[in-house]
Formats: C-alpha cells, structure tokens, sequence
C-alpha cells in the first residue's frame, strides 16, 4: 500500500515526538490561568458562532447558515477573535476577563500559522495599556517558568529573555532606528498619510513598491523587511504608538492625534499580541467598520456583516478599558523550542 503524503499525527512514533511540547502547554496552561485568577480575573466563554466574525481588511473567516426553529436560514461565521463577545461583557459590568478561545482564519496555514487555534484574550476596565504590558512581562515570565530546563524563549534560531524588563520601543522610533526612515514625515495629515512620500523612502532603502501601493501597503512592505526581524531579540519588545490609519479598534492617543493606543509585542522576531486601547465611540467604529469593508470588498470582493449588537452595546455605555489578543500556540512554541505550530496542538486540523 502506497505511504499517504502527508503522515497522520495520531500514528504513536510521530505523536511521541510531540509529547515534551503538549506536556509544555498543559503546564502553561495552568499557570496562565494561575496568573489570571491572582490578578482577579473571571474566565469567560463566549460562542465561536458569531453575526460578525471580525471585520480586520486581510483576515478571511469560515461561514455557515444556522436554521432557525422556524425554518429560516441566516448566515453566522466562526469568529476570528472573541472581541466582539467579551467588549459586550464589558458593558455588563464585567470589569476583568479573560478568554482561552477557539478561533478561527481561514487561508492560513504555515508554521506559526493554523486555520484553528487558541487565543488568549483579556480585558481590564478602568485602566489603560501599560497595565497589559505588565501582564505580557508577567505571563511570558510565568509561562516559561512553566516548562523545565528551559530559561530562554526562542524560535527559529532567535531567543529573548522575559525576566529583564522588556523593551518599549515606538513604531516611529523602530522606522527611524532599523529603516532611517521618518514615519511622520509621510503622514502630514495622520488619517491621510501620503503614499507617495513613504514610497520615495522605501525607495531610498533598496524596497521596490508596486504603482497601487497604498500608504500601508508600502508601510508593511518597509517593516517586514527591515523591522520585523529585528524586534523581540535578546529582550522581549513592546511596539507602541501605530499611526492613526492603522488604529483597528484601538482609540487615537490624547495629545497626540498622530497616534492610536495600539501595541504589538514581538518575541525573537515572532509576533506573540495586539493589544489596544479601546475605542468605545459607536459612530467612530462605525465608520472604520465601514471603511475597512470597502477596502476588503475591492480587494477580496467580500464584506462581513456588521455586529449592530456590538455597536448598540458601545452606544449603551462601555466603559474605558484596555485589551489584548495573544496567539497561546505561538507562546508555547516560544517556551518549549517547538519548531513548528503544529507541534503544539494536540490534533491538528488535517
């Protein structure tokens, strides 16, 4: 009988392989939860079955139809972050939570990518980022202290140590550091930032841009190849300050309008989270919802729904908060030296 191409995870060599990472990822997954339950947090669940699954430009979900009782059809879709959900919980009155989800993306599928895994959410009412920055610096010490013989997080030949404090290095500071490139000066008018002044610098760095670049694109086209490698090396790294276009759901910066409450945490190169001060204006969400689903029907030719229950609940009264989303599996690859995504679940989607 022919050998199948790709080898079944269940077969017992090739699962024994995998055993020290998920033996890893029980033990930090319990000292996750540890960290949480400290800090008085309550772990909420939230249905993966959503309206809207998430309405970032480049991320592309599953759909299905549910039949109701009475026989009528609707379309629902696996989320690809539990936001929505748990800001919702926020306006209840639950002041601190946090999420171990299931989430879903379709068209992802490499080796810190997978269609299915779990991410790690959580929210703070009443306080702003720099509380999740200590969070990230508490739960990446927790979690590695978690795995034994390991004192270094790492992947892909790079490591980062999580006891020292992390570095907090701005968006603009990172372009001028590893590019020699001044952000601002391509963005005049923050919510309008000039392409073609970013892609004279991008040029000026040996990166080619294509003629329907816009100002992100060519904004990605810069970090990826001269920033992205070099964050999160030796110390973990906290990426602060995102120009306002790119702000997602995170609120503009008081004083400083050029700037969202927007934070990335890289980890040896790895991007690990995403974290936000939340935008809790309704009609401002709106129009970024309906913005960024213009963007995604001309590029995809597809738009998701938009949570009118999401909207209705900022326009109740969601009270200040921050939030952030850490991918787990990336973070147990990190401590336990797993090569690949894959490594770390325990059935992996065929």
């Amino acid at each position: 009988m022919t050998e199948p191409k790709i080898i079944p995870w269940w077969r017992p060599d090739r699962f024994a392989r995998r055993r020290p990472y998920l033996a890893a990822r029980q033990a930090m997954t319990k000292a996750v939860r540890d960290y949480f339950a400290a800090e008085g947090f309550a772990e909420v669940e939230t249905p993966v079955l959503q309206v809207s699954p998430g309405l970032e430009v480049h991320l592309k979900a599953f759909g299905t139809t549910i039949e109701d009782p009475d026989g009528a059809k609707r379309p629902l879709y696996l989320h690809t972050s539990p936001e929505f959900a748990m800001k919702k919980l926020l306006v209840a009155g639950e002041p601190r939570i946090f999420q171990l989800a299931r989430t879903f993306r379709n068209g992802e599928r490499a080796a810190t990518h997978h269609p299915e895994f779990t991410m790690l959410e959580w929210y703070r009412a009443g306080e702003g980022i720099e509380a999740l920055w200590r969070d990230c610096e508490g739960l990446l010490r927790v979690a590695l202290g978690a795995v034994p013989g390991r004192s270094r997080l790492g992947f892909d030949g790079r490591e980062a140590d999580p006891l020292p404090p992390f570095e907090r290095l701005s968006v603009a500071e990172a372009f001028e550091r590893y590019a020699g490139i001044d952000l601002f000066a391509t963005m005049p008018d923050p919510h309008a930032p000039d392409a073609a002044l970013l892609a004279r610098a991008a040029s000026s760095i040996g990166i080619a841009c294509q003629s329907n670049d816009d100002w992100e694109d060519i904004f990605f086209r810069i970090f990826l190849a001269k920033i992205e490698p070099k964050l999160g090396i030796g110390i973990p790294t906290i990426l602060y300050g995102y120009p306002a276009s790119m702000a997602a759901l995170a609120r503009l910066k008081p004083g400083d309008p050029r700037v969202a409450e927007r934070f990335e945490l890289y980890v040896a190169g790895l991007e690990l989270a995403n974290g936000f001060g939340e935008l809790t204006d309704a009609a401002e969400q709106r129009r970024r919802f309906m913005r960024d689903m213009d963007k995604k029907q001309a590029l995809y030719g597809v738009r998701y729904p938009i949570d009118e229950d999401f909207l209705a609940a900022l326009e109740h009264g969601m009270p200040e908060a921050s939030g952030i989303a850490l991918g787990f599996d990336r973070l147990v690859m990190l401590a336990s030296g797993a090569p690949m995504i894959d490594d770390v679940l325990w059935a992996p989607v065929a």
